[in-house]
């Protein structure tokens, strides 16, 4: 829950030709600008709980069809005409944004049974090299899969690698259409070659059991992509695939994985609430799978195993924050769990990594992460301390089990991603790698500041903000807000290279924390789904009042974006307050809340239920169309606004920011633009390469930045 122009059908919509006078302050307010294209409106009606709503649109959910995809490709020729102005902001921007980051870069290796793996880049290249080097550092490289060549010809390209145990062959995941269906070639490593077999039109999750000749893999319903199904497959024996595990249940999907202690393979099954896992030992591929605790509605748990014991965070017991449990044996019931590490109410355990002779434990309090260390032997234990204001930090790849090594991540608005190896025992850490930010980017020129806005019911909610010291001017600037707020998905205050672009003209960043996210805990997800969502949108607008009223921003420049459910967040807010922004950007939105909630072919319809309610029950169906930003465009004025959407987006279908943006044209008041770009060889992540995603982003901040003034 990311050169177009065709010959145009005009039973559809039209597209005329443009008229010119003088430039004025803001170029996308020149009169200049081309008339937009018209879709065709073929009323379809659709009736439930006695009401009848009507979508003219709705003929638009055909991708195959040839009508469709002209009124997309015009749609693309539009915006590409009235954004023809910022067409030297947009390759300055991208110039700016590639340039801050190192082609040649390579990520910080990893350990492993004597092996050190990582990814490399090469100058002027797009994907990843995956390497490994044998016995120590200096030794030399062994090149595993090379992106760069795996992708010619291919418009769209993703890889994905998993070494077996033995570290002989090599699962290589490719997806070229950008819909997240991979298909898999085993490569033998010692000699280069790929074996004959091949597993095709899966979901990309694979898993090595530890005889390095089986695989089991997820796969997806053709049609709504939910992963159901868990498949054996034993090399050398193509077509043979034997199905072991099947979910009936239309809200649940299903992965496999492995413990850290790789004694045992995991299938874990889940839906939004509820959890279920099974259980095989490792070395024996065709055993029988054990359910480990079965499922309970409203019953969440995670699982992994550490020497004699399953170690289980778990919601049970009201323990609505969590709790880590020790089990030995397998599940079953909770008679003879132990309690590790108790419920509190205001820290959130997030997740744990097992060590021989530590715990380890990312949780957070008050909005932040922390790190505790805790060893097996009763010793004193400690955390880790930060001390900016605003920042996020996190468990890293910890791939070894006996070790006393810790590796994490630590980065803030103004800290670029840093990693470290902590020593548990002596307390030293190690930065391993500071990513490098070219271009004459200095931290010290930039302030990163956590503030709280009052929500309409009084509650505190939390902003992370970054700006350039030397251009802050209060109430003078303008300002960029981000927001998601769904899924329990906290935003953090990543380092983002890019934004320096916005911040070095005078813009200052923020991130609202708001409900229906988990930076404050389960309680703020909770308060922020179902029938409480409205807290989302009210506490994402109360946000940005404050900011204002602060003086952290000049209200004639106030700007929103946010992508995917960050879609539909400032589309309901557009559609709330449209008077507060001048102008939005909404990425890959999912906009059109109902009709998707009732459509069960759809992909993630069914497993979202928990998530945003059922709507085939009046009291979900009534809810969800009081916020849903299609059913609720309306005859008033609105902001300037960017769509974007990817043809093959199996996450937000394409027609929902199409049907959107016809909508919204037909019903808005006001002659602010409404404009929408369709990836047309991508899906809900947009351009696949390393660079080729900035293209996107730079057309994003040139729309606001011409809107702000600022044209260069």
């Amino acid at each position: 829950m990311k050169p177009y122009f065709r010959a145009l059908n005009a039973g559809a919509f039209l597209l005329l030709a443009a008229c010119s006078t003088p430039a004025n302050e803001t170029q996308l307010l020149m009169d200049r600008t081309p008339v937009p294209p018209v879709a065709e409106k073929k009323p379809h009606e659709m009736s439930l709980h006695g009401t009848t709503r009507v979508d003219n649109y709705y003929w638009l959910n055909q991708r195959e069809d040839q009508q469709v995809l002209d009124y997309l490709n015009a749609e693309n020729e539009y915006t590409s005409q009235v954004l023809k102005p910022t067409e030297g902001l947009q390759n300055t921007l991208f110039e700016e944004i590639k340039g801050r980051i190192r082609e040649d870069e390579s990520s910080v290796p990893y350990q492993l049974d004597g092996f050190y793996y990582y990814t490399r880049f090469v100058e002027g290249a797009e994907y990843p090299i995956f390497c490994r080097k044998k016995g120590s550092l200096e030794a030399e490289e062994e090149i595993l899969a090379d992106g760069n060549k795996m992708a010619e010809g291919h418009s769209y390209f993703s890889l994905q690698t998993l070494v077996s145990p033995d570290h002989k062959l090599l699962a290589e995941i490719t997806d070229t259409v950008g819909r997240r269906i991979y298909d898999v070639r085993i490569k033998n490593l010692a000699t280069g070659e790929y074996l004959p077999d091949v597993l095709e039109q899966m979901t990309g999750n694979v898993v090595w059991a530890n005889d390095n000749q089986t695989l089991f893999y997820s796969k997806q319903d053709s049609q709504t992509l939910r992963s159901y199904q868990i498949y054996r497959y034993q090399l050398g024996k193509p077509n043979e695939d034997t199905l072991v595990y099947e979910e009936n249940d239309e809200t649940f999907a299903i992965g496999v994985s492995h413990t850290k202690d790789r004694k045992f393979l995991l299938i874990g099954s889940g839906s939004s609430i509820t959890s279920e896992y099974l259980y095989l030992d490792a070395n024996n591929p065709t055993g029988d799978w054990q359910t480990f605790l079965p499922r309970e509605r409203g019953h969440e748990y995670g699982l992994d195993h550490c020497e004699d014991a399953f170690y289980i965070r778990t919601n049970s017991g009201g323990a609505t924050n969590f709790r880590l449990m020790k089990a030995t044996g397998g599940g079953q019931t909770m008679d003879h769990w132990e309690e590790v590490i108790p419920h509190r109410e205001d820290v959130l355990l997030e997740e744990v990594e097992l060590f021989k002779n530590y715990l380890v434990v990312e949780e957070r309090k008050g909005g932040l992460i922390q790190l505790r260390i805790m060893p097996w032997d009763g010793s004193k234990e400690h955390y880790l301390e930060f001390k900016e204001p605003s920042y996020v930090a996190g468990i890293s790849i910890n791939m070894e089990y006996d070790t006393d090594l810790l590796r994490y991540n630590y980065q803030s608005l103004t800290t670029p991603s840093s990693t470290y190896d902590y020593h548990m025992g002596t307390h030293e850490q190690t930065l391993l790698k500071q990513r490098e930010v070219l271009g004459g980017f200095n931290a010290d020129d930039y302030v990163t500041e956590r503030i709280n806005a009052k929500a309409a019911d009084g509650t505190l909610v939390p902003i992370s903000l970054v700006y350039r010291k030397d251009q802050r001017q209060n109430g003078k600037n303008p300002i960029l807000v981000y927001g998601y707020g769904s899924y329990g998905i906290s935003m953090e205050a990543y380092f983002r290279s890019s934004i320096i672009s916005l911040m070095d003209r005078g813009f200052v960043y923020a991130i609202a924390h708001i409900r229906g996210g988990q930076e404050m805990g389960r309680a703020w997800y909770d308060n922020g789904k179902m029938l409480q969502k409205m807290n989302t949108f009210t506490d994402f607008i109360a946000c940005t009042e404050h900011l204002v009223a602060e003086g952290y921003a000049d209200p004639d420049r106030v700007f929103a974006m946010g992508g995917s459910a960050g879609g539909l967040l400032v589309g309901a807010v557009m559609n709330l307050r449209p008077d507060l922004y001048k102008g939005i950007v909404a990425a890959v939105p999912f906009v059109d809340v109902v009709t998707t909630m009732l459509d069960e072919s759809i992909p993630l319809t069914t497993g979202e239920y928990d998530e945003w309610g059922n709507p085939n029950e009046k009291q979900y169906f009534d809810y969800m169309l009081s916020y849903s930003p299609y059913d609720q465009v309306t005859a008033q004025d609105y902001p300037y606004l960017l769509i974007t959407t990817g043809l093959h987006d199996s996450q937000v279908q394409y027609w929902e920011p199409a049907k959107w943006t016809a909508k919204l044209r037909e019903l808005k008041t006001d002659d602010k633009l409404v404009l929408m770009h369709t990836n047309m060889d991508a899906g809900h992540g947009g351009a696949s390469g390393r660079f080729q995603q900035f293209k996107e982003l730079a057309m994003e901040y040139a729309f606001i930045l011409d809107l702000a003034g600022v044209h260069e």
